[in-house]
């Protein structure tokens, strides 16, 4: 059980990191807020609130790894950037692009064009 929770405490310890020194994060955190505002005031239904969460949690989970890869790249490379670890940094970058682009079209569905129907009737 102890190492259950030393596991949690590293974790927290990581995203706490993450959430310090990590400006693109800080962007994703404060978007799922405002995400998870307009749900409560759309009164989303449930699958729509599975499909919420699994979005926002798909765009900080690709930022977290991208984070990892970034560091990881730079601590290897030594302040250097050869053309492969510019290339894993790239492709990291671009998984967290994608992820952004399907929570995107998610929030459309969900969340958008919910919001212009009531407002509009």
């Amino acid at each position: 059980m102890k190492r259950l929770v030393k596991s949690f405490g590293y974790a927290f310890a990581g995203l706490w990191t993450a959430i310090k020194t990590e400006r693109n994060l800080k962007i994703h955190l404060a978007v799922a807020v405002l995400v998870v505002i307009l749900g409560l005031y759309l009164g989303l239904s449930a699958l729509h609130w599975c499909l919420v969460v699994f979005a926002i949690g798909f765009v900080l989970v690709s930022e977290l790894f991208n984070t990892s890869v970034e560091r990881l790249s730079d601590e290897i490379g030594n302040g250097k950037q050869s053309s492969s670890i510019k290339a894993v940094k790239d492709i990291s970058a671009a998984a967290v692009l994608f992820s952004a682009l399907t929570a995107l079209v998610i929030g459309i569905f969900v969340l958008v064009i919910p919001l212009i129907q009531r407002l509009i009737v």
